[in-house]
């Protein structure tokens, strides 16, 4: 398998946030919830309308800090950030058993945004190759047709660093068989979106990992790529910080099942602050909603502060549902 890794995760995060990593930390000193804030724009809208909505209905100093999701539930442990705005089950089972279910200082707001995940290529690729199903991927001749580079191999995005599907869409690739015909390409969101710009524009081939809540689907015309239903007997799936040799120990040549995307919090705020985790336990958000939250950053070059505030100002109902 043959891997390409990017190195701008953390450049891209403090776009999204707006502040410099020096800033952030004499903030975070001072404020009475640290909302962490993953490195995708989803999470980022989420982090500020929560900050806003924070600090707007309850009067608290509410600061952000960029942070990977393992550190972000680190953090939530031991008192130094309090919220993860936007943790994606099963992706994160890792984290959320060992936080939530077994040591119990991270709280799980109950209300999930269905979301779906999946390998997909543009409408004109699958027209012009005929493929159908990710297991296609794993014919050296079709993985040609994906090669972009002239070294014989196919590309496919799965994922941003840090991102816990990207290490399960290496499990997949391996599973199927097509690790060893394409080059698993790892890069922050906004640089694959960027890739999946060019190549509509030179009528290329390209294949990508999808999700929704997303913005893509509303971009590009779009096909999902076929595979064997969900079966949680095929599904294993070790992470990174589980096992040194979670790659050859995991296996799942099957669908995703359905996921589902939950506020966390710091058990902590039951105490320090029980009016932010009573709003934090009641965040009901829509996968629509989360869709135009990306569409708004990435699509219209919001900033996610300014999204932030137009969003808590045009859905003020909903916020108030949230108080009560």
């Amino acid at each position: 398998m043959k891997t390409i890794g990017w190195s701008r995760s953390l450049y891209v995060a403090l776009l999204f946030v707006g502040m410099s990593p020096v800033a952030g930390i004499s903030a975070v000193q001072a404020a009475d919830v640290v909302v962490g804030v993953p490195n995708w724009p989803s999470a980022a809208a989420t982090a500020n309308i929560l900050k806003v909505v924070l600090e707007d209905n309850l009067g608290l100093k509410v600061e952000l800090q960029n942070g990977t999701n393992p550190v972000i539930f680190e953090a939530m442990d031991t008192g130094s950030m309090h919220v993860h705005p936007e943790v994606w089950l099963p992706n994160q089972t890792n984290l959320h058993d060992k936080y939530v279910k077994s040591k119990g200082t991270v709280r799980m707001s109950p209300n999930g945004v269905p979301s779906f995940q999946g390998m997909c290529v543009t409408k004109a690729s699958a027209e012009r190759t005929g493929i159908k199903a990710i297991a296609d991927l794993a014919d050296p001749d079709m993985a040609k047709n994906f090669d972009s580079n002239g070294d014989g191999l196919g590309e496919v995005w799965v994922g941003a660093s840090g991102w816990a599907s990207t290490n399960i869409e290496k499990i997949r690739a391996r599973s199927y068989g097509y690790d060893e015909t394409m080059e698993l390409l790892e890069m922050d969101e906004a640089l694959a979106m960027a890739d999946v710009d060019a190549a509509v524009a030179k009528d290329a081939n390209h294949v990508f990992f999808c999700y929704t809540p997303n913005h893509m689907f509303a971009l590009y015309d779009l096909v999902i790529l076929e595979e064997p239903a969900y079966d949680a007997s095929k599904w294993v799936v070790i992470q990174p910080t589980d096992d040194p040799e979670w790659l050859e120990k995991s296996s799942a040549p099957v669908a995703w099942d359905l996921a589902y995307l939950h506020v966390h919090y710091a058990t902590a705020l039951e105490e320090t602050h029980p009016e932010a985790a009573d709003l934090l336990s009641k965040i009901a958000l829509t996968t629509d909603q989360v869709s135009r939250m990306t569409f708004a950053l990435v699509v219209q070059k919001m900033s996610p502060g300014d999204y932030a505030q137009q969003w808590a100002q045009e859905n003020a109902e909903l916020v108030d549902s949230w108080m009560k």
